[in-house]
C-alpha cells in the first residue's frame, strides 16, 4: 500500500515534501507499541508465535505456558518491538528532516496526528492480515471467538485509516515568511 506523502507545491516550481511519510511511519511504530505492550505484555493475550500449533506455515509449536515456549516467544516479541522502535526512529528522522528543510512551512497538528492514526491503521491491517490470517502464527485472542477478535482488529485498523485520512485532510499547512516563524513558534 503506497502512502501519499502530501507533497505541496508552494510556488512556481517549488514543491515541499509533506509529512505523510514520517507521520505514517510514526503511526506504524506507535500502533505496534500499543499492540506489543497492551496485548503481548499487559493483557498477555498472545505473543508472536502463540498459535503455531495451528499456523499455516509449519512453524514448531511454542506455547506460552512452557518455559521454552515463553523464551522463544519473548525473543520474537523483542524482534517485533525492535521493528516498531525502528519505525518510530525512522519516522522521527524523516519528520525532523522535513521540518528543518521546509523553512517557513508550518503544519497543523491535525495533519500530523491524522497521518499517525492512518499509520496505526495500516499497521493493524498489514499485521492482522499477515500474522492472523495468512501465516496464522498468532491471533488477537485465541479460543472459541478468535476469528471475531481478528476481524475486530482489522475493523479497528480500517477505522483508524479512514479517521486518520479525514483528520489529516482537515489539517492546515501554512507558508510563512522567515520573520513570522519565530513569532508563530512563540505563540504570538
Amino acid at each position: 500500500m503506497a502512502v501519499p506523502d502530501s507533497t505541496v507545491t508552494v510556488g512556481p516550481g517549488e514543491a515541499t515534501p509533506g509529512i505523510g511519510l514520517p507521520g505514517t511511519m510514526l503511526g506504524v511504530g506507535l500502533g505496534g507499541f500499543v499492540d506489543g505492550i497492551l496485548l503481548h505484555q499487559i493483557l498477555q493475550w498472545h505473543h508472536m508465535l502463540t498459535s503455531t500449533d495451528t499456523d499455516n506455515i509449519g512453524v514448531a509449536t511454542y506455547p506460552a505456558d512452557t518455559v521454552h515456549g515463553l523464551e522463544i516467544n519473548t525473543v520474537w516479541d523483542g524482534l517485533f518491538h525492535t521493528f516498531t522502535w525502528l519505525s518510530v526512529l525512522i519516522g522521527l528522522a524523516i519528520l525532523y528532516s522535513r521540518v528543518t528543510s521546509s523553512r517557513g512551512r508550518l503544519w497543523g497538528s491535525r495533519a500530523l496526528w491524522g497521518w499517525i492514526l492512518l499509520g496505526w491503521g495500516v499497521f493493524n491491517l498489514v499485521e492482522g492480515v499477515l500474522d492472523h490470517h495468512v501465516l496464522g502464527i498468532h491471533h488477537v485472542r485465541s479460543g472459541q471467538y478468535q476469528t471475531w477478535w481478528d476481524i475486530g482488529f482489522l475493523a479497528l485498523g480500517a477505522l483508524l485509516v479512514a479517521g486518520g485520512w479525514l483528520l489529516q485532510r482537515s489539517g492546515a499547512s501554512t507558508r510563512t515568511t522567515a520573520s513570522e516563524v519565530p513569532a508563530r513558534r512563540a505563540g504570538v
